[in-house]
């Protein structure tokens, strides 16, 4: 059984806020079930029986990174063998020309009339809501580079909505532009850059990221870039990287800190539990477990009482467990993604993308009612 586990089940009950002596005691129970049981009543309060996801791509503009962090797989060095970088044409090139299959419900002779259509028109747009843009800090890339990049998918493609820049790109970007944080992110916004992905958060706690990512943006200043995207009324995600050199207390310190920025801003729309994969990285180690996945999901999803989704990213966790993870306390599984390349350089086991029809079936075979969005969660009809 959980400690004090009337005493949490109470508080949970009724709304109340955990504590991190709480939250820390969630994180060191075996009581998987009642763990997922509270998680998923927590859940249902918040978005009934409902499960999200979107129809998005993932474009990665290059690899070359002047940071070379000790849990990545993904970053080369310039020059390096297997690096590489995208002229913006290539980007909408590849926007351009990506198949997305429609909605579940569509036949497979409109599917096909579609895909004619585009072969006919170049200029036929996709179904994509959403592009996700994250990539290397290149060293010589300029700022402009990516505000012209922006604005040419922004003009290409005015219906899609794009979510781009970690809180580490954005810090970059300051740097060589030499423009502060707050007047980076108003110009990217003026550019076209409509919403920001939460990666780069890793674990906050200083000691961890001197040893997995010491060149990194710190815990404090991811932060404070999130503070700043917020104060210029763009919507953000957090993440937590875990399963790699922290221990439960540094993850719990990692959940409050984003739960009082929160309160502070209400900037963030979603938070997702990231699980390390160890293939071709410096630090090496194991997989998460399916156990540790599924009880960081619901903690979180206790803990961030003011968080009003929890991503179970299918790409990480695999689809199955995805699945479950709706069972413990997760409302979102990201969406069609198409080609991931970041997770799959560190040994993913999933796909690299799926069809909205996969999703919709994976989330109605969870017991979950499917539910198309957009990037800011509106229901897309």
């Amino acid at each position: 059984m959980i400690p004090s586990c009337n005493r949490i089940k109470n508080k949970v009950l009724s709304g109340e806020r955990l504590t991190k002596k709480e939250a820390l005691a969630l994180f060191e129970s075996d009581d998987i079930f009642t763990l997922g049981k509270l998680a998923s009543h927590a859940a249902k309060k918040k978005n009934n029986n409902k499960a999200y996801f979107i129809r998005n791509i993932h474009i990665n503009p290059t690899n070359i990174c002047v940071n070379r962090c000790k849990f990545c797989a993904f970053s080369r060095s310039k020059g390096e063998a297997g690096a590489y970088e995208m002229t913006i044409d290539e980007i909408i090139r590849k926007l351009r020309t990506s198949a997305l299959p429609f909605s579940v419900a569509a036949s497979l002779r409109s599917t096909l009339r579609s895909t004619r259509l585009r072969r006919m028109n170049p200029r036929f747009r996709t179904s994509y809501a959403e592009v996700h843009i994250v990539g290397g800090l290149h060293p010589d890339w300029p700022f402009e580079y990516y505000l012209e990049m922006i604005s040419r998918i922004k003009k290409s493609f005015p219906k899609i909505c794009i979510k781009a820049f970690t809180a580490t790109e954005i810090d970059y970007f300051s740097r060589i532009s030499g423009k502060s944080v707050e007047d980076t992110l108003i110009e990217l916004k003026k550019h076209g850059l409509d919403t920001m992905p939460g990666g780069g958060a890793e674990i906050f706690d200083t000691g961890v990221r001197n040893r997995i990512c010491p060149e990194k943006l710190s815990g404090e200043g991811w932060l404070n870039v999130m503070e700043a995207a917020h104060r210029a009324g763009i919507k953000t995600n957090a993440t937590m990287l875990y399963g790699h050199v922290e221990n439960y207390e540094q993850r719990v310190d990692h959940l409050i800190r984003l739960r009082e920025l929160q309160d502070k801003t209400k900037g963030f729309q979603a938070f997702i539990p990231l699980a390390y994969h160890p293939k071709n990285t410096e630090i090496g180690g194991t997989y998460s477990s399916g156990i540790d996945d599924l009880k960081t999901i619901a903690v979180s999803r206790l803990v961030l009482d003011n968080f009003e989704h929890i991503k179970a990213y299918w790409i990480m966790l695999g689809e199955k467990l995805s699945q479950v993870a709706l069972l413990f306390g997760a409302d979102d599984i990201d969406g069609t993604i198409i080609d991931e390349k970041v997770t799959h350089s560190a040994g993913a086991l999933s796909s690299k993308g799926l069809t909205a029809g996969e999703l919709i079936n994976m989330i109605k075979k969870a017991g979950k009612v499917p539910v198309e969005r957009d990037s800011f969660y509106r229901a897309v009809k």
